[in-house]
C-alpha cells in the first residue's frame, strides 16, 4: 500500500499545503482530509491521483483547513458525473455532526446540477466510534479522539498483509485511543513545532503538541514508524533535519518528517 503525503502544514501555512494524505492500493485511493482550498486539485494531479479514481474520502473534523478542499472535489467530481466521466459513487465518511455541515456548505456554494448527486451517487456516510468499514480492500476502524475543541475522529487501517496504520487526527494522542493505536506499525501524529520553540509558537493554546511529546507518545506506545505532520512553516527547508534531531532523542523507531508530495510504502 502506498501513502502519499499531500500536505503537511497547519491551518495558516502559505508555503506548503494543509495536512492531508492519500492511501492507495493500485488505482483505488482513500483520501484523508482535503486541505483548505482548490489547491487540492493541482496537488492530486501532480501526485498522479486522478479524481476519477477517488471513491472514498474521510473528513476528520469541521475545521476549514481539513474540510474546504472537499467542496472543490464535490464540485469537480459532480461535474464529471454529469459528463459521464466518473463511474460509480463517491463515498464521504465523517462523524454524524459533519453531514449537515457538508450538505449546507455545498448547498450554498455549488450549483444544484452538481449537488443533486448528494444523497445519491455522492454519499455522506456517518461513522460511529469503533465502527468498521471496508475501504480500498482494507479494514478501517474509526474512533472518536476525545477532542474538547471540535468533535473529531481518527482511524486505524489494516493493510491486506496485516500492517496497522493509525491516524490521530490533528490533536495530541488521547488515552481513549490506546486500544486502537498501541503497537501500530505506522502512526501519523501532529507536531506543531519543536519543543525548544514551544514558547514561540504556543502549541498548547491551540490543542497541539511538539515534536518531543509526539515522539515520547510513539515510544511509549511501541510504534514502529512515526510520521510527524501539521507543523508550522518557518523552518520548512530545515524542518526535516531539525525535527528529526529533536525527535530522535525521545523516539527510537523510524522517524519521518515528510515534505508535501513525499511517498511511503507500508
Amino acid at each position: 500500500m502506498k501513502l502519499t503525503i499531500l500536505g503537511t502544514g497547519n491551518a495558516t501555512v502559505t508555503e506548503c499545503y494543509n495536512t492531508c494524505f492519500a492511501l492507495s492500493e493500485g488505482n483505488r485511493h482513500f483520501l484523508v482530509d482535503t486541505g483548505g482550498g482548490n489547491q487540492i486539485l493541482g496537488i492530486l494531479k501532480k501526485t498522479g491521483i486522478p479524481l476519477e479514481d477517488i471513491h472514498d474520502i474521510f473528513i476528520t473534523h469541521e475545521h476549514i483547513d481539513h474540510l474546504l478542499g472537499l467542496v472543490w472535489l464535490i464540485r469537480i467530481i459532480g461535474q464529471k458525473m454529469n459528463q459521464g466521466k466518473y463511474e460509480g459513487e463517491l463515498r464521504i465518511y465523517c462523524h454524524s455532526g459533519l453531514v449537515d455541515i457538508i450538505t449546507t456548505i455545498t448547498g450554498l456554494t455549488i450549483q444544484t446540477k452538481v449537488t443533486k448527486h448528494i444523497g445519491e451517487s455522492i454519499r455522506l456516510i456517518p461513522v460511529e466510534n469503533g465502527e468498521k468499514r471496508k475501504i480500498v480492500g482494507c479494514e478501517v476502524t474509526f474512533f472518536d479522539i476525545g477532542s474538547t475543541k471540535a468533535k473529531q475522529f481518527g482511524f486505524t487501517l489494516r493493510t491486506p498483509d496485516g500492517k496497522k496504520l493509525s491516524c490521530c487526527g490533528d490533536e495530541p494522542y488521547n488515552s481513549c485511543e490506546e486500544g486502537y493505536v498501541r503497537e501500530s506499525d505506522w502512526l501519523m501524529h501532529e507536531a506543531f513545532c519543536l519543543y525548544s520553540e514551544a514558547e514561540k509558537f504556543k502549541p498548547y493554546e491551540k490543542h497541539h503538541s511538539t515534536v518531543k511529546e509526539a515522539c515520547c507518545i510513539a515510544e511509549e506506545l511501541k510504534v514502529s514508524n512515526l510520521i510527524l505532520y501539521h507543523t508550522e512553516e518557518t523552518h520548512l527547508r530545515e524542518r526535516k533535519k531539525l525535527y528529526t534531531k529533536e525527535g530522535s532523542q525521545y523516539y527510537h523507531g523510524n522517524l519521518y518528517v515528510p515534505d508535501d508530495g513525499e511517498v511511503f510504502y507500508l
